[in-house]
């Protein structure tokens, strides 16, 4: 079994994070890309009708993702990275977790943010993927050295 790096990234910086993880840790890499892509008007999370915020508002919103993942059989460990948008993962990250089967898997979600910490991306990633152990997580933001990435993963 293997180690697969997926990741949500709106403007890069998880896509930063999330190559020096799978570096670091020789894990397999795929990007969760929205089927259609954000704007930076979409983005504006001042804007309570910017596309983000509308998502994020419901519950149920489950944006598409374009491409399709690797066979997840292949994988005993997922480290799932996205920016932290209103305290927790965005919607389509909760459209990749209810798309595969977890069950038996460590989920390890990693975020990046410009003021919070995870918040409750965890709790409700656990429940978006029954049977899966889902780990408390972590921040990776800034400067990001491989020798502490291998040893977090490690300590999972």
């Amino acid at each position: 079994m293997s180690t697969l790096v997926a990741y949500f990234s709106a403007t890069g910086t998880t896509a930063r994070a999330a190559r020096a993880l799978a570096e670091a840790v020789g894990a397999d890499l795929f990007e969760i890309a929205p089927e259609q892509p954000y704007s930076p008007a979409d983005l504006n999370w001042n804007d309570k009708d910017s596309r983000s915020s509308r998502e994020m508002s419901d519950e149920t919103c489950r944006p598409a993702v374009a491409g399709d993942a690797p066979d997840m059989s292949r994988y005993d460990t997922v480290f799932l990275g996205f920016p932290i948008w209103w305290y927790v993962e965005p919607r389509i990250v909760d459209t990749f977790l209810e798309a595969h089967d977890f069950a038996g898997k460590t989920v390890v979600p990693f975020a990046t943010s410009g003021g919070s910490g995870l918040g409750r991306a965890p709790q409700r990633m656990a429940t978006l993927a029954p049977g899966a152990t889902v780990t408390e997580g972590r921040l990776l933001n800034g400067r990001l050295d491989a020798d502490d990435l291998r040893a977090w993963a490690r300590s999972l």
